[in-house]
């Protein structure tokens, strides 16, 4: 078996930035140049229709010179998977998103694809598919997904699209407060909060943040900063 490879992103955009924008230079240094086309995932797009999404996709990462193929186009979307030379699974409603991927039998071929060493690139509901479960997601469940349990290609969970503190004159529970409720219930399981722009990337049993400044890391009933391209290696071990 292959450790997995993996570009996790917190976000398709930072800031005022186009579409994927600023994950164009990871994902063009995470895929291999012999990589000309991937699968892509649009399950998570629920205002929106697949081939729309499979097409804002394609023209995203039309730079990099990577063709993108929707499963939704094919019959047997598991096979498309099998065949892939990488995965991408975009954003979008994290539960609508483990549902359509549980129904159409996706879950067990990614993790064989990814056990193969073939490359997974999600951004936020995407990336918290990586995860042991979805329960860190920030998304409303607008259905039952038939239980959290997600990839487990990562031993601890992710929160995206991480913004720190109370916006003036919410009266709500800010991130750090819901965070902090999970670790109440789940003190084992580590979090990390990525803020918009940052990545981690996964080579074997290294772990690295990429462009994470603000990042936190929620373990052991407490928050830690961690600097902006910290090693975090350690993670996949206590997770």
């Amino acid at each position: 078996m292959t450790s997995p490879r993996l570009l996790l992103l917190s976000s398709s955009r930072k800031g005022a930035s186009g579409y994927l924008e600023p994950a164009l230079p990871m994902i063009r240094d995470f895929l291999d140049p012999t990589v000309r086309e991937a699968v892509f995932v649009p399950y998570a797009a629920v205002s929106f229709g697949f081939d729309d999404y499979e097409a804002k996709v394609a023209d995203a990462l039309a730079p990099l010179g990577l063709a993108v193929r929707s499963v939704h186009r094919d019959a047997d979307p598991a096979a498309a998977v099998a065949a892939a030379q990488a995965i991408i699974v975009g954003g979008g409603n994290t539960f609508a998103l483990l549902r359509r991927m549980r129904d159409a039998g996706l879950l067990p071929a990614i993790r064989a694809a990814a056990a193969r060493g073939v490359p997974y690139v999600g951004w936020s509901a995407g990336g918290n598919l990586a995860c042991p479960t979805i329960r860190t997601t920030n998304d409303m469940p607008i259905c039952d997904p038939g239980g959290f349990d997600a990839l487990g290609l990562v031993g601890f969970q992710i929160n995206p699209h991480f913004v720190s503190g109370k916006l003036p004159g919410h009266n709500g529970e800010s991130r750090e407060d819901r965070l902090a409720e999970f670790m109440a219930i789940n003190p084992a399981t580590p979090v990390l909060a990525l803020p918009e722009g940052a990545a981690l990337r996964r080579e074997g049993p290294s772990l690295r943040l990429i462009d994470a400044d603000g990042a936190l890391l929620f373990a052991n009933g407490k928050a830690a900063p961690l600097a902006a391209n910290a090693d975090v290696s350690a993670l996949q071990a206590e997770g």
